[in-house]
């Protein structure tokens, strides 16, 4: 392949270099798809060495992610999706609205154009949704071979009126999720293995704040985590960890898709330890549990939240989990999520 066919389709050396090659990147296949650049003075069209906000009245909260998945194209998304949504996610779930983003890219040589553009629009789409405004960003290229296609790299800011913990859970609060769980690992897990399904499974990965914006308007919202890496078993763990409560679930009450649960038998791996990308734990004072759960139903993302448990007094620390034929086990952290790259 020639240099000149190379860098028109394919990411080249050059095109990380900070010459013309990575100008023409920025100028033709990366800042047009973004329309909202800017939250201050200086914003993303000015390529300068960082960006200036205005933000709103409120408490600023800011948190960064680095995404690796594979495969980088999977049923319901893609690595640039997974990498907004989860960022946005991760200020959406500490009560906090999502408002600017930067966007670090690490290219390998060689990877298509084509792919790249693909990604970048999905990225623009949630930020658009969201009206979020793409603030700064930064391009490197790896050696052929020292990198499996691109990583992506997001900071996300945001403004909360008062922030939300996952330590701030009491005795009684009830424990409420928003989705069905298990769907985003073993969508990625069945593209992955190429592994033979009666129907079709597709990641959750979504941007929540539409859905606990409406949580946060009822009120009674005392701790919030995103089930990502480990999956519902481990956000709930660090949940009744950091707050010095137990938490009691009831497994029949968890949602869980008919398609997770097939696979979830057949490769031995509990949808309970499997990544979410489009899912919250919410803990909410009892006398607000019902009203958050209707607001949450309400909303196309939660109409099959449900509450799963509450927190007590006994066992601090621990998760109980009620199996519903007369037995109780502890859920226990997860050594690791079973399925690995896939958020």
């Amino acid at each position: 392949m020639s240099p000149k066919r190379l860098s028109e389709e394919h990411i080249s050396a050059l095109h990380g270099a900070g010459g013309e090659l990575m100008g023409r990147l920025l100028s033709e296949h990366i800042l047009p798809r973004f329309s909202l650049r800017s939250l201050g003075e200086i914003g993303l069209d000015a390529l300068d060495d960082g960006a200036a906000l205005d933000l709103p009245p409120g408490v600023p909260i800011v948190t960064t992610d680095s995404h690796v998945v594979k495969p980088i194209f999977f049923p319901g998304g893609d690595i640039g999706r997974l990498a907004a949504c989860g960022t946005a996610n991760d200020l959406a779930v500490m009560g906090a609205r999502p408002l600017a983003m930067t966007l670090g890219l690490v290219i390998e040589e060689g990877f298509p154009l084509s792919d790249l553009e693909r990604i970048l629009t999905s990225i623009a789409e949630v930020l658009e949704g969201l009206g979020v405004a793409l603030v700064a960003g930064d391009t490197k290229v790896m050696g052929k071979g020292e990198l499996d296609g691109i990583a992506i790299n997001t900071t996300g800011i945001g403004v909360a009126a008062r922030p939300i913990p996952d330590a701030g859970l009491s005795p009684g609060d009830a424990i409420i999720v928003t989705g069905p769980v298990g769907d985003h690992g073993f969508a990625l897990l069945s593209a992955r293995e190429d592994l033979p399904l009666e129907s079709s499974l597709s990641s959750d990965v979504a941007p929540i704040w539409p859905l606990v914006a409406r949580a946060l308007e009822v009120g009674g919202v005392t701790a919030m985590k995103d089930p990502t890496r480990g999956g519902l078993a481990a956000a709930l763990n660090e949940m009744a960890r950091k707050s010095h409560v137990g938490i009691e679930v009831e497994e029949a009450k968890i949602p869980v898709r008919d398609e997770v649960r097939g696979l979830s038998e057949l490769l031995g791996i509990s949808p309970l330890e499997v990544a979410c990308e489009g899912r919250a734990v919410i803990g909410v004072a009892p006398d607000r549990a019902e009203q958050v759960l209707s607001a949450l139903r309400e909303h196309p993302l939660g109409r099959e939240a449900a509450i799963i448990g509450r927190a007590m007094e006994k066992y601090p620390g621990k998760v109980i989990l009620d199996t519903g034929v007369g037995g109780r086990r502890f859920l226990e952290m997860p050594l690791g999520d079973p399925v690995p790259r896939i958020c």
